[in-house]
C-alpha cells in the first residue's frame, strides 16, 4: 500500500511528515532508512510520525534518516505545528513528543514559535559516560554539553571556516563520553545576538540547520556568559531566532515551508 508524505523544510534543514492519524503506524526503521535514502527514497535529515493522541491535538514521534529514534526535532515539530494549524484554522497548536508536551505558536509574521522546553545539564540527563561537568568537557576544545531532549556537544571556534567539520563532526558523535552518541556543534560568536552555527547532526552529517542544535548551541552559549537572552543563529540555510531566559524553557522561532507532496511504496 502506498505511503503519503509531506516533503518540507525549515531553513534548508528537511524533514518529511506523515499522517499516521486514525491508522495503524506504518514507520519502522527500515522502511525510514528507505524513505531518507536521497538516491533512492524521499531523502530528509528527520522524519515525524503523527499519531492520535489524548491529551494533545497529536502525538509525535521522530526518526533519523539513519533508521535511528530521536526524542525531539525542532524543525520537523514546527513542521508538524504548521501543518495541523492549518488544518484547524487556529495559531496554537500542542504535542506530545518522548521530551513532553510541546507548544507552538503562529507568529503575527508568520514564523512558527515553539516552547522546546527546560534544557538540561546534568551528566546523566544528557547523558554523558561519567560524572562531569558539562559546561568544560575534558575533551580538545574544551567544549559544552546539554540535552533538549537530545544531546549536544558545543565547540566555540574564532574561524569556522577552518573547522574540519567532516571529519571532528563524526568523531565527536561516536566518542566514548557520549553513550548515546552526540550532536555536534560548531559556534563562530558574531557578537551577543548573533552566532554562525555549523552542524553534524546525530544520525545525519552535515545539516543546513537544525532547529534543536540551534537551541543546544544558544543555551551553551548562554552558560559561557558569550551570548544575551535573544540570539540570531545564522546556520548554512538561513537563521532561526533561539530564546532563553537562562532559566525556564528555549523558545525556537523561525519559518518552515512545505516543498511537495507524495506516496512511496512500502514494499
Amino acid at each position: 500500500m502506498p505511503l503519503s508524505f509531506q516533503k518540507m523544510h525549515a531553513n534548508g534543514d528537511d524533514f518529511v511528515i506523515v499522517d499516521a492519524r486514525n491508522a495503524v503506524n506504518p514507520m519502522t526503521s527500515a522502511m525510514v532508512q528507505r524513505m531518507g535514502n536521497r538516491n533512492r527514497g524521499v531523502g530528509f535529515n528527520q522524519l515525524a510520525v503523527l499519531l492520535d493522541c489524548d491529551d494533545a491535538d497529536a502525538r509525535v514521534m521522530f526518526w533519523n534518516a539513519d533508521g535511528s529514534a530521536l526524542d525531539v526535532c525542532g524543525s520537523a515539530t514546527r513542521g508538524a505545528a504548521d501543518l495541523l494549524m492549518r488544518e484547524a484554522d487556529v495559531t496554537s497548536i500542542t504535542l506530545r513528543t518522548n521530551r513532553g508536551l510541546l507548544t507552538s505558536e503562529r507568529t503575527p509574521t508568520g514564523d512558527i514559535s515553539v516552547d522546546m522546553g527546560v534544557p538540561l545539564f546534568g551528566w546523566s540527563d544528557i547523558p554523558l559516560a561519567q560524572e562531569l561537568d558539562s559546561t568544560v568537557l575534558p575533551l580538545a576544545g574544551n567544549p559544552a554539553a546539554c540535552s533538549m531532549g537530545n544531546p549536544h556537544c558545543t565547540y566555540f571556534v574564532d574561524d569556522l571556516a577552518s573547522v574540519d567539520i567532516a571529519t571532528i563532526g563524526p568523531a565527536i558523535e561516536t566518542n566514548v563520553l557520549f553513550p548515546l552518541k552526540t550532536n555536534v556543534h560548531f559556534v563562530q560568536v558574531v557578537d551577543r545576538k548573533h552566532i554562525r552555527l555549523r552542524i553534524w547532526e546525530r544520525g545525519a552529517g552535515i545539516a543546513l540547520g537544525s532547529g534543536s542544535c540551534s537551541c543546544g548551541a544558544v543555551v551553551n552559549g548562554i552558560r559561557r556568559g558569550l551570548l544575551d537572552g535573544s540570539v540570531e543563529v545564522e546556520c548554512d540555510g538561513a537563521s532561526v531566532t533561539v530564546q532563553w531566559d537562562g532559566v525556564g524553557a528555549v523558545f525556537l522561532i523561525g519559518p518552515v515551508e512545505a516543498s511537495f507532496s507524495g506516496t512511496m511504496s512500502q514494499g
